[in-house]
């Protein structure tokens, strides 16, 4: 087992890279410190419960914690869900300030890349 620090967008990250026999074999990289990126997506809103600034999962994963409830105040970076996703805890925050529209996923429930877990006005 190798480790190394490899930096992405200014963060560094430790990897640890299994060696297996042969040229020909895969290397399969584990990521001890996974990157949790969150997605911003703008749009009018679709219906009346419906926010104009989507907070997305950034990875498929589950949800682990509702932190908001509807019509409550949020600042920006303030936590609104926990997903579960690789065996590890990302806190999902909010993107801006205002106030939470929707919540689209209850806790348990499984999420794909970029599905909207709350709106916000």
């Amino acid at each position: 087992m190798k480790n190394y620090t490899i930096t992405v967008n200014g963060k560094s990250y430790e990897v640890s890279v299994e060696e297996r026999g042969g040229a020909s074999a895969p290397v399969t990289p584990v990521v001890s410190t996974p990157v949790a990126p969150v997605a911003k997506q703008a749009a009018p809103a679709a219906s009346g419960s419906e926010g104009r600034v989507k907070v997305v999962a950034p990875m498929s994963g589950k949800i682990l914690g509702i932190k908001v409830s509807l019509n409550q105040a949020v600042k920006k970076g303030e936590v609104v869900a926990v997903l579960e996703a690789m065996k590890m805890e990302n806190d999902i925050v909010a993107l801006e300030d205002g106030t939470i529209a929707s919540i689209n996923v209850n806790v348990g429930d499984s999420v794909e890349t970029n599905q909207t877990l709350v709106t916000i006005n």
